[in-house]
């Protein structure tokens, strides 16, 4: 009965241990605390359902994002949003880049054009047209929407309106860190 006891002591013990662990800032290689990068939105929160307004059956404004701890030899972000439980295939939402290494956020509803204030490009999603466009799945299934952002050591060299083939293709050998948020939408 004791060595039960202790048996449970041990492992609550690593339990605590671990979650303490988790929640301390990650060691770079010189021994400097750093954030972990990640990215929210205020909208819903990370795996839930995204709400109406943000999808075909709403107003279809692109939600709020907002990031943290990006590695300091960033110099430009990239975004995609895709839908990887489409019928046809993974399904993109969103293409962006050059979003300035000095922004920690977009806000709400970001203008359809394909070049925005400070510099930021937006590319041809999957609908035929520039910008944001949200969840419009087909009825039936719940799909997941990946909101996958970027930190680049580049400003990329793309022009407007290109599509995520190209963005992928011009990230490569230039991403220093990569934050995820995912949210749930089903009609």
């Amino acid at each position: 009965m004791l060595a039960g006891r202790i048996t449970c002591l041990v492992l609550w013990l690593a339990a605590l241990a671990a979650m303490v662990a988790a929640q301390q800032p990650n060691q770079s290689k010189g021994g400097h605390s750093v954030m972990a990068f990640n990215v929210t939105s205020p909208a819903f929160a990370s795996g839930a359902g995204i709400p109406k307004p943000y999808t075909c059956q709403g107003t279809d404004i692109s939600p709020a994002l907002a990031w943290s701890g990006q590695p300091s030899q960033t110099t430009s972000f990239a975004l995609i949003v895709d839908d990887p439980d489409a019928p046809v295939g993974t399904w993109v939402h969103w293409v962006m880049w050059n979003i300035p290494e000095s922004a920690h956020q977009l806000a709400e509803n970001v203008a359809k054009h394909d070049r925005l204030d400070g510099g930021a490009m937006q590319g041809r999603n999957d609908f035929r047209k520039i910008g944001y466009n949200g969840p419009c799945p087909p009825p039936g299934n719940t799909h997941r929407y990946y909101f996958r952002l970027y930190a680049l050591d580049v400003k990329l060299t793309l022009p407007p309106g290109a599509a995520r083939e190209e963005l992928e293709a011009a990230m490569k050998g230039h991403i220093l860190a990569q934050a995820e948020y995912t949210g749930t939408f089903r009609r």
